[in-house]
């Protein structure tokens, strides 16, 4: 399955308009707080392969995002691998949402 890229201006309206749509950010912790979107799911990915299967609906519409997409990558090859069917990568990653001067939120 390829991954599709999503960009930050798209993921903005869907968590603005309340989509069902979950955005984990699969950076380290210290990345995490220097600042993160602010609707969030926190997964480092060093910690991925365990912590996704507590999330049940394989069916959702899921974001992954890093620093710049690689790592999230990694993480969306988890997720299908896993039988999740709804992956999406955030095109650029973090450094592309604050390029979009979107907004972060700082811990």
């Amino acid at each position: 399955m390829s991954i599709k890229q999503i960009a930050p201006d798209e993921l903005k309206i869907k968590l603005d308009n309340g989509e069902d749509v979950i955005f984990i950010d699969c950076r380290e912790r210290d990345e995490f707080e220097e600042g993160h979107i602010p609707q969030a799911q926190f997964i480092p990915l060093s910690h991925f392969e365990k912590e996704v299967d507590k999330l049940k609906n394989k069916n959702v519409e899921i974001v992954v995002g890093c620093r710049s997409g690689h790592r999230s990558m990694n993480a969306c090859e988890i997720l299908d691998s896993k039988g999740f069917t709804n992956i999406s990568n955030l095109s650029g990653g973090i450094l592309g949402w604050i390029e979009d001067g979107l907004e972060i939120i700082r811990e």
